[in-house]
């Protein structure tokens, strides 16, 4: 498990020898944000004349205000601390007003300075300036470049500091420190959760670079750490960089080490399901907090930046500074030490330093101060330090933050269990509206026809849509459709480490589950949570769906392979020459004809005839395979085998044939290109590409197997990009390629976009692995559980198979779908067309053998008979006697 905690900025807390060990463990990450960031700081230096501004009160004409003592303080100021400023405004101006002093009054006129803490000169000028006003005592703040400075100051010349800022681990006697130390707190919760191995990360401009070692040294030992820069690492950016790394959900526990819990805005972790623990020194709930914050909320922002939101707890230690100061005088005039400052007030340069007199009593007097404050019990030890005092411990909820003990001195760490706590979050949760992100993909999600006239989750429709509203019946929650604006599923991003998608939506907490198309995977699971699957799938081959080849002219060849074909005219004319010689071999074919009546007998040298010659063995193996008869059949019994077991060859064939035939005459079959992704990692005429954010990219990526592994070094390299944005944009891009692209996405998906029209694609081959579709919600939501139960419920009722057949296959477009797709329909005559062609060859070589037999036959009856067939000779005209011409 990777622990996280935010540290304001400040040196380390651990000073033990086992601290530089323990910071370069892994499995848990500490690191520390600071306050909200406040508007920046321009405040004037004021007197009375400023204070009395507050609350619309009488104001003072000029300094020094007319009451009966005038007691001046200081006040330094650094940059970034506008409420605190408000704070301490505000306190003086409650002093000097309270109509409810018991004693002599006394009037706090304060003397402020802003310093710019990066100029040791202007903060030397500022406090000299201080002291040459003739202040009792200076509140200031400080950070690490000017901590050094005021404490030299105040130690030299006897001026008390009360500071609101991060305790110092020196012994400066004239320093109140207000800011209890967490040091103790924090190691009490640390070995409450019995955290033997963690990293340390504090933020802090003393150490940038040794940050920057342990940043790098806990980065390789593999322990999470947000960020390498120390950039990263600012007040305000650590909880943002924390979200959009994902480092927000389940199985990380961050410490908020600061004593401000409820100052830092948590909203979007309450639903990452990360563990958030802090602590919190001011009481909301006490009277004092409660009557100081009526005031505040009267406060106008324009006149005192800060005034709008309630005050952090440095701005309540602030408050209490003031009146520790106010708590100190009365002290000191109670016991009559005059502590006042006449005339030049010394200069704070002189060497050697000139202390005030009476700063050794102003000291001792504030260390001894006891009162009930914003902050609980203030007292202090003979160090200046903090003592007796009780912060809470409050743990992020679901409905915010919630207190779950407390820490002190006396008691250490207790923790208080709220039994009504899974009630509360579960009442919680039925009085809102929970959002559900989803992603406008058909059928799940779909606008609706004049979706304008609806409003609200009415203008959706599809599988997914009523899934939503199924669950929200069973569970009993409200919830709210919102598509996801970038219009991805959901992928981390291997550099910036941040999750898109839907996945983002439910990481940093802008949606509370996930209904939509959104596969289960490892590395999804292990930042947001699925239920049971609602839908098994896996990844599938889309292609454009081919034309229907024609059926050639000899296609009713086609129920036998050719090589059928080729043996069976072999055996034909085998079958032909084995019946021929059996019946010349075998005595029983060769019988005598009875002579007709009147004819001459048959001579004793005369060869008896036998019917099987060549061409009748021919004829009879012809026949018997077109399943007609013969008038000749063998007479042997060797020749009636060879007849029989031509017979039982010729019965088998010519079933098998016409078995086939009916089916591959009424078919008309599609010839596909490819029909696995085998096919299509072998050649390169086809792309191929996935959807370039989610689970079918991450599985090619990801993919051992060596297919794959080559498929997916294509995909990566091909130009141009072969991943497409949106599942709408690849089957575009199928139907536009002519068979040039296919598409790799989740079957029901391929199998609903064949159902629509214009029912152009297809699905090839099987899917290629076997997962499911699942609802997220984000880590340790308490949502999961019932809608877990509830998949499971409308799984064994048969509602999510109604769902699948009301929006797959009721409304389809290209009708349905039977396998193989192939589709039957009636004979045409290109499907016998080869029959006819036979049939018209063959009746004209009948009538060509027919014309020559005739002729052959003509000539033979001629030769035989001795009649000359050739033309007769032209007759010779007669020659003329001389007598004729006389007649």
């Amino acid at each position: 498990m990777k622990i996280l905690a935010f540290l304001s900025p400040s040196p380390p807390l651990f000073s033990s020898p086992l601290l530089p060990n323990l910071s370069f463990l892994p499995h848990i990450t500490l690191v520390l944000p600071a306050p909200l960031p406040p508007s920046p700081l321009s405040h004037p230096t004021p007197l009375c004349p400023t204070i009395t501004h507050f609350l619309s009160s009488p104001s003072c004409s000029s300094p020094p205000c007319p009451l009966s003592l005038s007691l001046s303080l200081g006040g330094l100021f650094i940059r970034n601390t506008d409420q605190e400023y408000t704070a301490f405004r505000l306190a003086i101006f409650l002093h000097n007003t309270s109509p409810n002093a018991t004693e002599a009054p006394f009037n706090l006129v304060p003397h402020v300075d802003n310093i710019e803490t990066a100029n040791s000169f202007a903060v030397t000028n500022a406090f000299c300036s201080q002291y040459s006003r003739g202040v009792f005592a200076i509140f200031g703040l400080y950070d690490k470049r000017s901590v050094n400075t005021l404490t030299s100051f105040c130690g030299a010349l006897h001026i008390s500091l009360v500071t609101p800022s991060f305790p110092t681990e020196g012994e400066g006697q004239f320093t109140l420190q207000l800011r209890p130390s967490i040091r103790g707190a924090l190691l009490s919760l640390l070995d409450h959760y019995d955290w033997s191995r963690f990293v340390f990360l504090y933020d802090t401009d003393r150490v940038p670079h040794n940050l920057l070692i342990h940043v790098i040294r806990v980065r390789r030992m593999g322990a999470g750490v947000l960020c390498s820069a120390l950039s990263c690492l600012g007040p305000y950016n650590v909880i943002e960089t924390a979200i959009l790394v994902g480092k927000h959900v389940k199985g990380y526990h961050y410490i908020v080490a600061n004593l401000g819990f409820k100052d830092i805005s948590l909203e979007r972790f309450m639903h990452g399901g990360a563990n958030v623990t802090g602590f919190q020194l001011v009481d909301f709930g006490k009277p004092i907090v409660i009557k100081l914050m009526q005031r505040w909320n009267k406060l106008d922002q324009r006149e005192y930046p800060g005034s709008d939101s309630p005050p952090k707890y440095t701005s309540s230690l602030t408050y209490d500074g003031v009146l520790v100061m106010a708590e100190a005088f009365r002290t000191l005039r109670r016991q009559k030490i005059d502590i006042s400052r006449r005339g030049n007030a010394g200069d704070c340069l002189a060497n050697p330093a000139a202390p005030w007199n009476q700063g050794i009593d102003m000291e001792r007097a504030l260390k001894q101060v006891r009162i009930q404050g914003l902050t609980g019990n203030i007292q202090f030890d003979h160090y200046g330090r903090r003592v007796n005092y009780t912060m809470d411990v409050f743990e992020l909820k679901s409905n915010g933050p919630r207190k779950i003990g407390y820490w002190n001195d006396i008691d250490k760490l207790v923790l208080v269990q709220n039994e009504n706590a899974l009630s509360n979050d579960s009442s919680a949760m039925e009085n809102r509206t929970v959002v559900v992100t989803t992603i406008m993909e058909g059928p799940y999600v779909m606008l609706k026809k004049n979706w304008e006239l609806y409003e609200g989750n009415d203008q959706f429709e599809g599988y997914c849509v009523d899934l939503a509203s199924e669950i929200a019946k069973h569970i009993g929650i409200k919830y709210k459709i919102s598509i996801v604006p970038d219009g991805k599923y959901g992928a981390r991003d291997p550099e910036t480490k941040i999750w898109n998608g839907m996945v983002g939506e439910l990481v940093y907490g802008k949606a509370e589950i996930a209904v939509a198309p959104l596969t289960i995977t490892l590395v999804r699971e292990e930042v947001i949570d699925f239920s049971k699957p609602f839908m098994s799938l896996g990844i599938s081959i889309m292609i454009k769906k081919p034309q229907k080849s024609k059926p050639g002219v000899f296609s009713f060849l086609d129920p036998l392979a050719y090589e059928i074909w080729m043996c069976i005219v072999f055996a034909y004319i085998g079958v032909s020459v084995v019946l021929f010689l059996v019946s010349r071999f075998s005595p029983y074919e060769w019988h005598a004809e009875e002579p007709e009546e009147g004819g001459p007998e048959q001579g004793p040298t005369d060869q008896p005839p036998n019917e099987f010659g060549i061409f009748n063995s021919l004829w009879f193996s012809l026949g018997a395979f077109m399943q007609q008869g013969c008038d000749i059949s063998p007479r042997s019994l060797s020749g009636r085998i060879v007849g029989g077991v031509w017979w039982f060859f010729t019965l088998i064939i010519i079933s098998s044939y016409t078995a086939n035939l009916a089916a591959f005459l009424t078919v008309e079959r599609m010839v596909s290109p490819i029909e696995s992704a085998e096919d299509l990692a072998k050649q390169t005429e086809i792309a191929y590409g996935t959807l370039d954010s989610g689970s079918t990219k991450e599985f090619f990526r990801r993919s051992k197997i060596a297919v794959y592994e080559k498929m997916w070094s294509y995909m990566k390299s091909a130009e141009p990009t072969v991943f497409t944005k949106t599942t709408a944009e690849g089957v575009a891009r199928v139907r536009k390629s002519k068979g040039k692209y296919a598409f790799l996405l989740e079957s029901t998906m391929n199998e609903y976009t064949e159902q629509r029209k214009p029912c152009d694609t297809m699905k090839v081959g099987g899917n290629l692995d076997s997962k499911g579709y699942g609802i997220a919600t984000p880590k340790g939501s308490q949502l999961r559980t019932p809608v877990n139960l509830a998949v499971l419920k409308l799984s064994e009722a048969g509602v999510l198979d109604k769902l699948k057949n009301k929006w797959w296959y009721d409304k389809g477009e290209c009708g349905p779908k039977d396998s193989g797709s192939k589709s039957s329909q009636a004979l045409s005559l290109s499907n016998v067309a080869g029959v006819f062609y036979i049939l018209v060859g063959g009746l004209g070589l009948a009538m060509l053998v027919a014309l020559v037999e005739f002729c052959y036959k003509s000539r033979a009856e001629a030769k035989r008979m001795k009649v000359d067939l050739s033309p007769p000779p032209l007759p010779q005209p007669l020659p003329q006697h001389p007598e004729s011409s006389h007649l």
